[in-house]
């Protein structure tokens, strides 16, 4: 079975499963007929760009980010998660509900690179690393076209 084939099962399995653990994900793989291992798995969840998000439980359950993306193409970030921002310096620390911070950096380094070199997420947290010579309100700028109630 091919990578490729693994990743569309993988994808399916996010789907239609609420899958709180990578753990839950390589039992499910195992009992498709999948030969892998949780290196592997690791590789295929940061390829995919799956995220932990929190459920309405407490928990956790893992999602395609691109599922994420649509759902921050209609609703703004502020509700999803977006709590502050705050500069140090040239750096940027931004505070989110917590299991947020991964999504809402994959959507600032997809939607803000010509200010934002990078960013670097926790749970609840985001280290962003502006662009060389890039000013806090062009950071700022950039992050409110799609970051609603950014002060």
């Amino acid at each position: 079975m091919t990578k490729r084939f693994r990743h569309k099962i993988i994808k399916e399995i996010l789907q239609t499963n609420e899958v709180s653990s990578q753990d839950v994900l390589l039992k499910i793989l195992i009992e498709r007929g999948f030969e892998l291992t949780q290196a592997t798995l690791s590789r295929d969840i940061k390829e995919l760009k799956i995220i932990k998000v929190p459920t309405s439980k407490g928990g956790y359950t893992y999602q395609l980010s691109e599922n994420i993306a649509a759902m921050q193409d209609e609703t703004p970030l502020s509700s999803l998660g977006f709590a502050s921002i705050e500069f140090s310096g040239q750096l940027a620390v931004i505070k989110t509900r917590p299991g947020y911070a991964m999504g809402i950096a994959g959507e600032i380094d997809n939607k803000a690179s010509k200010y934002i070199l990078g960013t670097v997420a926790g749970d609840d947290t985001i280290l962003l690393i502006p662009r060389e010579n890039v000013s806090r309100e062009e950071v700022v700028a950039s992050l409110s076209a799609f970051i609603a109630n950014l002060e």
